[in-house]
């Protein structure tokens, strides 16, 4: 499928009237995620992530994403956007999104960096985070350099590889005693599951309302 995904588009498609970004979401989230919600006792900490999107010149519009190094506590060796928990020191869930951008892949001049909009916040159960998704573009391809602490490695997805249901499988995992069917993007051969892909289920679908794709 060939299709040219611009800058407008995900303009538009951020501020689509009447979008249910908790559907899209869980539309690529593991079977039963939808049912299970935050514990009232235990309110979720708050984290923020930059979904971060930029040219290419041989792929046009990319989004950055990463593997976790196998030694982090948390989600290790998982696929995910650059973020992480918010510091009493921030001032916003955008300064926390790229404050962790720069600390994880070296993107430190704000300057270079413009903020579009947020999709909707997931919740994460085993974590108990609320992860908010900033959306931010560059004008050209950003210089990286992935912390050894925290990215094994860098990928870069394609938009219109996003919008093109090839990228979608469905492989199956064991969580406890019970195995599950769960959705993931094929990106780079690395499988995206969970909140990544639901994060990145949001801003597909929202794409395909703009783009007018099935």
């Amino acid at each position: 499928m060939s299709v040219r995904v611009t800058i407008e588009h995900i303009q538009q498609a951020l501020y689509l009237p009447h979008f249910d970004g908790f559907k899209a979401q869980m539309g690529m989230s593991p079977e039963g995620r939808e049912r299970m919600l935050p514990k009232t006792d235990k309110p979720p900490r708050q984290s923020a992530v930059l979904v971060l999107i930029y040219p290419k010149y041989d792929t046009g519009l990319n989004i950055l994403l990463t593997k976790r190094t196998a030694t982090l506590r948390g989600h290790s060796g998982q696929v995910s956007f650059p973020g992480g928990r918010v510091d009493e020191t921030d001032d916003s869930l955008e300064h926390t999104a790229l404050r962790e951008t720069c600390e994880e892949v070296g993107i430190c001049e704000e300057a270079d960096i413009h903020i579009l909009g947020r999709l909707s916040k997931i919740w994460i159960p085993p974590s108990n985070f609320d992860v908010h998704p900033i959306v931010a573009t560059m004008r050209s391809t950003p210089h990286l350099i992935p912390s050894p602490h925290e990215v094994a490695d860098v990928l870069h997805l394609p938009l219109n590889a996003l919008v093109d249901d090839k990228t979608k499988k469905m492989t199956q995992m064991k969580f406890g005693n019970k195995t599950f069917d769960v959705p993931y993007y094929e990106v780079q051969e690395q499988i995206v599951w969970g909140a990544t892909a639901g994060m990145l289920s949001e801003l597909e679908l929202r794409l395909k309302q703009v783009i007018h794709l099935p």
